[in-house]
């Protein structure tokens, strides 16, 4: 038997953590670029209400935005802990200094950029956004964005998000960036 030819694939050097508005594609890029890579896809928000058994919604209601900044920082250190993903993170959970601190300190940052039309054209639908639930939801969307924009521009990475982009477009910017900064890195393995 002859020994088969090495394969050529990525492998990731440390977490890579998709940040930006609602809207912006965070989990859908995410999963693409999870399953390109082949490592696990991990979003804070879904930990975060498994483990409490409440929407984000309702412990928004029940117990306001700053106890669930806090369990988002507490849930974020935890997945950084664990073996290198993709970690989808809120829209808001950037806008913590600690968190910011933990995300740039331990994983690979990129901002999804996207525009106020994008990104309501995407949201105007969903009822799942507690920061939207106002008499307005495109004026608050257009407020957070202003906001949230100068914060998000801290981020290390940037990739603007085209209105006529696939998902496998964006993902396909992101990972360009992740091997220029050698967060993902070319591995030979014997099969």
């Amino acid at each position: 038997m002859g020994e088969s030819a090495p394969q050529l694939s990525e492998t990731l050097t440390r977490s890579v953590v998709l940040i930006g508005m609602m809207g912006a594609g965070k989990t859908a890029i995410g999963k693409s670029l999870a399953t390109t890579l082949d490592v696990p896809i991990r979003d804070s928000d879904a930990e975060i209400v498994q483990s409490s058994q409440l929407t984000v919604a309702e412990i928004f209601e029940r117990y306001g935005e700053p106890f669930f900044r806090e369990k988002e920082g507490q849930v974020i250190a935890r997945l950084l802990d664990g073996p290198p993903c993709i970690l989808s993170t809120g829209g808001g959970a950037w806008m913590t200094e600690a968190n910011r601190d933990l995300l740039t300190a331990r994983a690979a940052v990129v901002w999804l950029e996207a525009d106020l039309e994008l990104l309501w054209n995407r949201v105007r639908h969903k009822s799942h956004r507690p920061l939207l639930r106002t008499d307005d939801p495109k004026a608050t969307l257009a407020a957070l964005l202003d906001q949230r924009g100068p914060v998000y521009a801290l981020a290390p990475e940037k990739v603007h998000v085209a209105p006529d982009w696939s998902i496998d477009q964006t993902a396909a910017a992101v990972l360009e960036i992740l091997r220029k900064t050698g967060t993902i890195r070319p591995k030979v393995s014997q099969t």
